[in-house]
Order: structure tokens, then C-alpha cells, then sequence
């Protein structure tokens, strides 16, 4: 019998959650995402330390671009190695800033082309708070494709989806930790609330024709990945896809088109903000992931600083 990976690989385009080019190499995925964290990581790595040094050298001792040049050169050395589309992230710390987000990701995409990666193998993730939603929205219609991160709620899909977003990247893993935590027991299988919330979401948008991708992320065990197999995409560990390689039960599909799913709903900036007020886990959550996220970007600022 062939291998979990290779089973869900038959139904759900597998994307690599890291920046580990031999990982990458290693386990064949369609995609990849990064962001400040995994950035973080792939900095202690040798084999990116003169891309460390490039950056900083052509920064003009703007330290935004210096993150940005190296996290656009990440995302190049991912694309000789993988078929599909590198998401790149833009300054957690800008999530509140429409106007910024928009500038910072025109110029992402703007290193990338002027090292002849096309737009269409970007995208471009912003963190689903409201003004990033809106930047993502402006940004789709000028052919910059994006990727709605730190998603938590089915308010943020929601809107995401009116907004038309490419795709958004639910966080089973982190809804999963707020839940045991708050209730104090652990979930397996179909009760588990992070599998139950990229579920409902699939279900919603496939009901309701919503082209938007669902890519389930952030997962804590192969149980996830299972119960969430035949999702569009879903980003995940290069320890977790090992583990799937090395498998070999049967791995059932758990999502299809065809299923029952909640009427449409159009989401105003009042009833987005509102409903996240309503959502303890979600406005907790995304609150937390912001400020991870910026902090792991000044760690890289300083690391960068080092380099000069």
C-alpha cells in the first residue's frame, strides 16, 4: 500500500510549511508558505547566511527591506525545488494598516519580479484582521494573488470570501491549544475544534460556490491532517509529512464538494468587528499570532543588524 502522504496527495495539493530547502527537497510537496517564525529558522541555517549578508548589504539600512529581500530570496531558492507557489508574508506588524500592508506587498512582489519570478507563482500572506482583508481585497484586483493568514474565525472566513481572497489559511493547531486549554481535556478526531472550524468553513464555501481556497495550517498531529483529508490544500510540518511518508494504513477522505453548508453571509466592517468580540478564541488568538509574529520579525531585524 502506498504511503498517507502520497493517499493525500491524491486529493488535497500538500504544501510545505517551512523553509528548510533540504526538507523541501526531501519530501516533494506542491507548494510552500513561510512567514517571520519559519524565516526566523531558516536564518540559523548555513546554507542562507549569504543570503542573510545580500540582504542587508542592498538595504540601504532600511531593515523592512532588508526582511524583505531576504524572505523574497528564501521564497526564490524554494521555487527552483517545488512545482507550485511560495507564499511570502508581509510585517505582522502592519496589520492594522491598510495603506502600509498594500505598499509592502506591491513591493514583495516587486523583488520578486525583478528576479524574474513571475506574480503568478506568489502569494502574498496578510494577516485576516479587517484592514488586511481590505488591502487583500485591493490587491486581488490588481492580479497580486493572496494568502489570508491567522485565520480563526468563521467571521474572518467569511469576509475573506466576499472580499474574494485567493485563499486563507485556517489555524487548526492554535484553535485546538486554546481549547484544551480552556476546557482542560484534549480532542481526537471529528470533536476536535480546530478540525470541526476548517470543516465548517469548506462546507460554507463549497455550498455557497466561493472560489476562495481553504488551506487548513498549524497542525499538532497526523489526526488533524486525517480528519481534514480531501481539503483543498492543506501547509504542514516537514516532521508531519514525514510521518505521513511513513505510513502506509488507508487514509479515507474526510471532505468533498456536496455537502450541506450555511447560507451566504455579507459581513459589514460593524458585524466583522462585532462578531469578533463575540469570539473570545478567535480575537485572543489572533491578537497573540500578531504579536508572535512581530516579534519574531525584530529577532530577524536584529539578526540582519548583525550581518552589516
Amino acid at each position: 500500500m502506498i504511503s498517507k502522504l502520497d493517499q493525500l496527495k491524491q486529493f488535497t495539493t500538500v504544501v510545505a510549511d517551512t523553509g528548510d530547502l533540504d526538507a523541501i527537497i526531501r519530501l516533494q510537496p506542491v507548494d510552500a508558505t513561510t512567514n517571520p517564525s519559519l524565516l526566523l529558522k531558516a536564518a540559523a541555517l548555513a546554507r542562507y547566511a549569504p543570503l542573510l549578508k545580500h540582504s542587508i548589504s542592498h538595504c540601504d539600512g532600511d531593515l523592512g527591506l532588508a526582511c524583505d529581500l531576504f524572505g523574497a530570496s528564501v521564497g526564490q531558492e524554494i521555487l527552483n525545488v517545488i512545482p507550485g507557489r511560495i507564499s511570502t508574508e508581509v510585517d505582522a506588524r502592519l496589520s492594522f494598516d491598510t495603506r502600509a500592508t498594500l505598499a509592502r506587498a506591491e513591493r514583495l512582489i516587486g523583488l520578486y519580479e525583478q528576479a524574474n519570478v513571475g506574480r503568478e507563482r506568489v502569494l502574498i500572506k496578510i494577516a485576516a484582521t479587517w484592514e488586511g482583508i481590505r488591502a487583500a481585497e485591493q490587491l486581488e484586483r490588481q492580479g497580486i494573488q493572496t494568502n489570508l493568514t491567522l485565520l480563526f474565525s468563521f467571521a474572518q472566513a467569511a469576509a475573506c470570501a466576499d472580499a474574494g481572497v485567493f485563499l486563507i489559511s485556517p489555524f487548526v493547531g492554535r484553535i485546538y491549544d486554546w481549547h484544551k486549554k480552556a476546557e482542560g481535556r484534549d480532542f481526537v478526531g471529528a470533536e476536535d475544534p480546530g478540525v470541526q472550524s476548517v470543516t465548517r468553513i469548506y462546507n460554507y464555501y463549497k455550498a455557497n460556490a466561493y472560489k476562495t481556497v481553504v488551506m487548513g495550517a498549524s497542525f499538532r498531529n497526523l489526526g488533524q491532517i486525517e480528519q481534514l483529508a480531501g481539503c483543498d490544500r492543506l501547509t504542514i510540518s516537514p516532521e508531519l509529512l514525514q510521518k505521513l511518508a511513513d505510513e502506509h494504513a488507508p487514509l479515507p477522505r474526510m471532505l468533498a464538494p456536496g455537502k450541506a453548508g450555511e447560507a451566504r453571509q455579507s459581513l459589514g466592517e460593524s458585524q466583522y468587528r462585532w462578531a469578533m468580540n463575540e469570539d473570545t478564541m478567535g480575537t485572543e488568538k489572533l491578537a497573540e499570532g500578531i504579536r508572535l509574529f512581530a516579534r519574531d520579525q525584530e529577532k530577524l531585524e536584529t539578526l540582519l543588524t548583525a550581518q552589516a
